[in-house]
């Protein structure tokens, strides 16, 4: 029965593709190039983050990628949050969560001081307990070391949570620690029947409200049983 709901953010709960997008076309506008930056390209990458998005989003404009991504956390953490980043149905569902119990946190690949700056922005950062976000010395998911963190803060094993995400990265972060796993269809997963067909008693849900709806049936069936 999980206690402890752990949340991937981008492309779980908010949808981080038009910052990043609108970031990156002011950067490449800098340089005198088109602000032609690709909302595909940038679904597909911004999961993992970092020198790697940031070079596939900016194509040959981008020499330096470690300065580059530097620059764009820079004016990330200086660029409010668009007021509808979070998905549809994500407050509501934090809100019926939290007032249910659980106890909420974040795992995410962002940097910490942008996933608390985002939370805050969208006016969700009162449901979390705990944040966890990138930092120096832990790999990056789909490494395990983020994941750990997150249970060593709260004092939890594995078995007392529940991870929620939208990729791969998400999905071998879990199965890691044999962590049950909630797939998102609405995140920047190409396939999510692919990662649905994973054997482990993985989940898929389509909307937030399915979600709530699962977690709330999964507690009931711990206490019957």
């Amino acid at each position: 029965m999980p206690r402890h709901l752990i949340f991937d953010l981008d492309g779980t709960l908010v949808d981080s593709v038009g910052i990043t997008v609108a970031i990156i076309n002011q950067m490449l506008a800098a340089r005198g190039r088109a602000p032609n930056a690709s909302p595909a390209v940038a679904r597909a990458h911004v999961s993992a983050g970092g020198e790697g998005m940031i070079k596939a989003v900016m194509g040959g404009a981008c020499d330096d990628p470690v300065a580059a991504i530097a620059e764009f956390r820079r004016i990330h953490a200086e660029t409010p949050t668009p007021p509808g980043s979070l998905f549809p149905g994500v407050a509501t569902g934090l809100q019926q969560l939290a007032d249910a119990g659980f106890t909420l946190s974040i795992c995410s690949n962002k940097p910490q001081n942008l996933c608390e700056k985002v939370l805050a922005d969208l006016g969700v950062a009162d449901h979390f307990a705990l944040v966890v976000g990138s930092r120096p010395g832990f790999a990056r998911k789909p490494a395990p070391d983020l994941l750990q963190l997150v249970m060593d803060q709260l004092g939890a094993v594995p078995g007392d949570c529940l991870f929620v995400g939208d990729s791969e990265l998400d999905l071998q972060a879990a199965e890691h620690f044999a962590m049950c796993f909630v797939l998102v269809e609405w995140g920047y997963v190409e396939d999510p029947q692919t990662l649905n067909a994973v054997p482990g008693g993985h989940r898929l849900v389509a909307t937030m409200p399915a979600l709530v709806d699962l977690v709330m049936a999964l507690r009931l069936d711990g206490v019957a049983s």
